[in-house]
């Protein structure tokens, strides 16, 4: 039984060399790696160049002037990509020393090349005439949201759409409150009532009641 608590003893003992033994060997192997990235032909800093560790999901990008700094370990793939210039990946050196490496990166054009387009004139100024004027111009974002808000739209909408659930439940409520407002006594009726003749002839006016 002593043996075991005296092993027990020892091995919580050694734990801590252990763990510290561990985290020595991270902490060499982490780089903080920083530089700037560059085009090859006129050396210019390139902004916004996505920087991404592979495999890992981490990444940064560059600021205005091409300069970047992310931290990774020794032997990682930093792949750099940029719209317009081909992809680069660049391998941390495993046997660096220290905890810093720091490059110049440098991003060639890739060059996309699109099938030829051939512009021809119209045969004569007449057809240019007529082809212009009966060009049909789509509706810009302006005026799509005006014509979404005209009042004669909006009545439309109102009368196909169904209610949501906010607007069936208040109506429910207000049939209720209206039929235990008047419980006991008849309802009054609505042919008497000079502010519904003003809303049916106001309705009638606009046009509310032409078959569509």
């Amino acid at each position: 039984m002593k043996k075991c608590l005296i092993i027990i003893f020892l091995s919580f003992g050694l734990i801590p060399f252990g763990v510290k033994a561990q985290f020595e060997t991270f902490k060499d192997s982490v780089v903080q790696l920083y530089g700037v990235v560059m085009t090859a032909d006129s050396l210019r800093g390139l902004p916004a160049v996505s920087i991404i560790v592979k495999g890992t999901g981490r990444g940064t990008l560059t600021n205005n002037q091409g300069v970047f700094s992310i931290v990774a370990l020794k032997g990682d793939e930093i792949e750099f990509s940029c719209i317009g210039f081909k992809n680069k990946i660049t391998k941390i050196p495993t046997g660096l020393e220290g905890n810093q490496f720091s490059i110049i990166q440098l991003m060639i054009n890739d060059t996309a090349y699109l099938p030829a387009a051939i512009i021809k004139p119209r045969p004569t100024r007449e057809q240019f005439e007529r082809d212009f004027v009966s060009t049909d111009v789509p509706d810009d974002n302006i005026e799509i949201a005006r014509k979404n808000t005209d009042i004669t739209t909006r009545r439309i909408l109102m009368r196909s759409l169904p209610n949501d659930g906010r607007e069936a439940i208040n109506l429910s409520l207000a049939k209720g409150a209206q039929k235990y407002y008047y419980s006991g006594q008849a309802p009054p009726v609505n042919i008497f009532n000079p502010f519904a003749w003003g809303e049916f002839i106001r309705s009638w006016k606009r046009g509310d009641y032409k078959k569509k």
